[in-house]
């Protein structure tokens, strides 16, 4: 592969996935790109060649190919898409010339290969050049179109854009702005959704399958791999490659000497051979058109340099041949539909039939995460283990759960998260449809798999409980848990609210029960009601009709310790039988039993029953019910509106800002002037300040301003601090300014050379209001109560923009100290919404900008009305790139 020109732009390469679940790879165009080019333009139809130059144009001449591919990457732009080594679509634009005063536009063209219309490049490209365009500082794209040419009208109009068109000389003209909209971003990721998401159904639902490395010692991975697949019944084809044993058959299954001689169509190779000859498998995989790859060979990223940039290449080659690639070091998937039966995994044993989604990214942790679902008689729908996550990863499972119908709840078990901002995103979106349940293993928060391009978080780990509950996912602290909620998740009702019922045939268990939620925060309404210990199923049933029958109770917390040393089947029978007629959330605590099913296992009652969660112990069984209680909260509450304040004006906050990193490309803290002009435009006004060196000019600044007036140091060490004699209130007069000048002076010495002269603002509640750019999760808003809540206790909460006002009110009131905002003891409470509107405009402004790597104010008064804002520290950046870009992208 030839090296990229100088100012080549790296960073515009991505890999990307299709409308058909298929991969293509986008770049910037390369003079080298020549005889690509011209191939390309060769296999177009006639046709398209018209709708795309307005005249045949049989061949390009070199002079056109020159003009085509030697491009500035600046004002003149090209995007192509590849598929193998073939261009596959080209996108590009030449800007106009600088209009002072007016949004700069360029002239934007597609053409997209015949053999390869429908499958949803064209927007993929339009994407991709937008953010290319806004980065040049283009705002607006502008085309000529012939107007026989639907599908290039269809991709403007269809992106989400507002497209205006004028007619003349027989060419429709049309224009839109490119900046991103609420719809273009809809459209945008709803696009990303469906072609993850069938990207993910190619792996999982294939109609044939071929191991290649299939082994003939039986307890090796290759011989496991095609006996799970033979024995446990797969509907589609299976196929076998091993060099050595060409022409024999294994399992009644022919041997072939490559992938390359299979006879009929692949869907799926399942790969288990050695790490030095997998880019090769890989390689015939792609000759005859495999879609999608499960590498269980280890000997990658995870063993060093080496291993990474085979996996590197591995991803490469299976990308740019339109091939999705689980692993390496993977421990396979599994799809327990009875129109499939694919088990292309390591498992021994794999769960019934279910309606649990599972993900793993730990091979090793793979085997325990399926036999704790078997264990616990919990069905599966599909699993997928990741192994290093080169590819396919937890994002592209969630993308594709959203949509299927045979699974109702989701379990992940993560080690890390790349890509924690499309995590937050992708998992809010599956959890307002089923339950999201989710191990994060570690407490050091989110790292980066083995292979990976490196982003280090710089965020507390708080943010990741934070960014977890504000997408609605219940996080657990191990597999255990996990399972826990599963089995409520999959087998109940979701409960309408926190008031539980606790009945049992145990004094001791029932305390137990009602400790338990109180100390989950449920509030026990009904009980505890315990029936004699030898009472039996009748009177037991009539306690639970009770509990169930009460409207004031959500959910019921059933308890049964069995007179002799198992479950009496009717009392377990009753149990399923009266919570299916109750209608409401039901978990168990049958000691000895995992689950009601269990219990009636083999039993003619068991046949039509339903399955009800048993736990071993009540604790464990509350637990469980509180997760999925809170989880019910979050699904029932109002998701509120995205935050939109009037007034903020990014284009002149933009402006700002550039200005700035023209000045000073390595970035830094803006003056007082630049972070007033910067917030002023987004409507959060600085309180008057003048920095002084004298008393004179203090005494001046103060008379400019009125008195009283306040002074303070300046400086991270001590601007603000009361506690240090660093601010004097309420000066009066000359005189007690000038006084508290030499006071803080003869206190501070130098420090206090220069110090600040304020008005005085209205009394309040000082807080801070924060944005910090993270590598990992983009822009962070952080709030607190300053003082004491924050220097001694960290009461600091944090949200993941963008926010809606239910987000922002959320975060305003979850800190501890939130009750000062709202009337504590008697106090009249505060200008909340005030203080809210100004956490919206920041939110606003650091999800728009990633060049501010740090807006900070501090403090912000917060009186019976309204809000004053002290001070601000911004600091800004040339941006990094978000892991969550404006444009369809895989993982990189």
């Amino acid at each position: 592969m030839p090296l990229p020109p100088v100012g080549y732009p790296t960073r515009w390469e991505a890999d990307v996935a299709l409308r058909d679940g298929g991969t293509a790879h986008v770049r910037p165009i390369r003079p080298s790109d020549a005889d690509l080019v011209a191939a390309f333009h060769s296999r177009q139809s006639e046709e398209s060649r018209y709708l795309r130059f307005f005249a045949p144009m049989p061949r390009l001449s070199r002079r056109d190919l020159a003009r085509f591919t030697q491009v500035d990457h600046v004002d003149r732009v090209a995007l192509v898409a590849t598929v193998g080594e073939d261009i596959v679509g080209i996108a590009r634009f030449d800007a106009a010339p600088v209009r002072p005063g007016r949004p700069r536009s360029a002239e934007v063209a597609f053409n997209i290969s015949d053999a390869h219309q429908g499958r949803g490049l064209g927007s993929v490209l339009l994407e991709h050049l937008a953010a290319a365009a806004r980065e040049r500082g283009i705002r607006r794209f502008t085309a000529d179109v012939l107007p026989q040419n639907a599908k290039m009208i269809g991709v403007f109009r269809e992106a989400g854009f507002e497209v205006r068109q004028g007619y003349s000389d027989g060419v429709l003209e049309v224009s839109f702005d490119i900046d991103p909209t609420e719809r273009s971003i809809d459209v945008m990721r709803a696009r990303e959704q469906r072609a993850e998401a069938r990207s993910v159904a190619a792996l999982l639902t294939p109609s044939s399958v071929v191991v290649v490395g299939a082994r003939r010692t039986p307890g090796t991975v290759g011989h496991r791999l095609l006996a799970d697949l033979v024995t446990g019944g797969f509907a589609g084809r299976v196929h076998a490659v091993n060099a050595a044993g060409a022409g024999q058959e294994l399992l009644g299954v022919p041997l072939l000497a490559s992938v390359r001689e299979v006879p009929a169509p692949v869907d799926l190779a399942v790969i288990a051979v050695p790490p030095a000859a997998v880019i090769d498998t890989v390689a015939d995989c792609a000759a005859v058109g495999v879609r999608g790859l499960v590498v269980v060979s280890s000997g990658f990223a995870e063993t060093g340099p080496e291993g990474v940039a085979l996996q590197r290449e591995l991803v490469r080659i299976a990308r740019a041949n339109g091939m999705r690639v689980v692993g390496p070091n993977s421990f396979g998937l599994v799809n327990t539909d009875p129109a499939v039966r694919l088990n292309a995994s390591l498992a021994e044993e794999v769960p019934a039939r279910g309606r649990f989604g599972l993900f793993s990214q730990s091979g090793a942790l793979a085997v325990t995460v399926l036999n704790s679902a078997q264990r616990r008689g919990l069905g599966i729908s599909t699993f997928v283990s990741a192994g290093n996550r080169a590819d396919v990863s937890g994002n592209d499972l969630m993308q594709f759960w959203q949509d299927d119908e045979d699974t109702a709840a989701v379990g992940l078990y993560l080690e890390s998260v790349g890509n924690p901002r499309k995590f937050s995103r992708v998992a809010r979106a599956l959890a307002r449809r089923k339950p999201v349940v989710v191990v994060k293993s570690g407490a050091s928060g989110f790292g980066v798999p083995p292979g990976h391009a490196v982003r280090r978080s710089q965020v507390p780990f708080e943010v990741v409980d934070s960014m977890l509950r504000q997408a609605g996912v219940i996080r657990v602290e191990n597999v255990h848990q996990l399972f826990d909620v599963a089995q409520v998740a999959v087998d109940q009702p979701l409960p309408q609210g926190s008031r539980i019922a606790v009945v049992g045939n145990s004094d001791a268990l029932g305390t137990l029960a009602a400790d338990a939620c109180v100390s989950w925060g449920l509030q026990v309404v009904h009980g505890p009601v315990n029936t004699h210990p030898e009472a039996g199923a009748d009177v037991f049933t009539e306690a639970l009709r009770a509990a169930f029958a009460d409207p004031e109770v959500d959910a019921v917390v059933a308890s049964w310790v069995p007179p002799t040393a198992t479950v009496d089947a009717a009392v377990a029978a009753a149990v399923a039988r009266t919570a299916a007629e109750g209608g409401k959330t039901c978990v168990t605590c049958f000691l000895g039993t995992r689950s009601v099913s269990a219990a009636l296992a083999g039993t003619p009652e068991g046949a039509d029953l339903p399955s009800v969660p048993s736990f071993p112990t009540p604790e464990d069984a509350v637990r469980a019910l509180a997760s999925v209680v809170r989880y019910a909260e979050w699904l029932r509450k109002d998701r509120g509106h995205p935050v939109a304040p009037a007034g903020v004006d990014l284009a002149r906050a933009r402006a700002v800002v550039e200005r700035a990193l023209a000045e000073r490309p390595e970035g830094g803290a803006l003056g007082r002037e630049a972070r007033g002009a910067l917030l002023e435009a987004v409507g959060v006004p600085l309180l008057a300040r003048a920095e002084v060196a004298s008393v004179t000019e203090a005494v001046e600044a103060a008379e400019r301003f009125g008195y009283p007036v306040a002074l303070k140091t300046v400086g991270e060490e001590l601007s603000g601090r009361q506690d240090l004699r660093g601010i004097r209130l309420g000066l009066a007069g000359p005189d007690a300014l000038r006084g508290a000048v030499d006071e803080m002076r003869s206190v501070f010495g130098d420090a206090a050379r220069t110090l600040a002269v304020q008005p005085m603002a209205p009394l309040g509640v000082p807080c801070l209001v924060r944005s910090t750019e993270d590598p990992l999760f983009g822009p962070v808003i952080s709030f607190g109560v300053e003082g004491d809540p924050i220097d001694l206790m960290g009461d600091v909460a944090y949200r993941i923009p963008p926010l809606t006002d239910v987000d922002v009110a959320d975060l305003v009131r979850s800190v501890k100290a939130a009750p000062k905002l709202f009337g504590h003891r008697g106090a009249p409470p505060l200008d909340a919404d005030a203080l809210e509107d100004v956490v919206a405009r920041v939110a606003v402004l650091a999800d728009a900008l990633p060049e501010i790597a740090e807006l900070r104010l501090s403090p912000v008064l917060v009186a019976e009305r309204g809000v004053t804002v002290l001070d601000a520290v911004v600091r800004v950046a040339a941006p990094q790139g978000r892991a969550d870009p404006d444009r369809r992208t895989l993982p990189g």
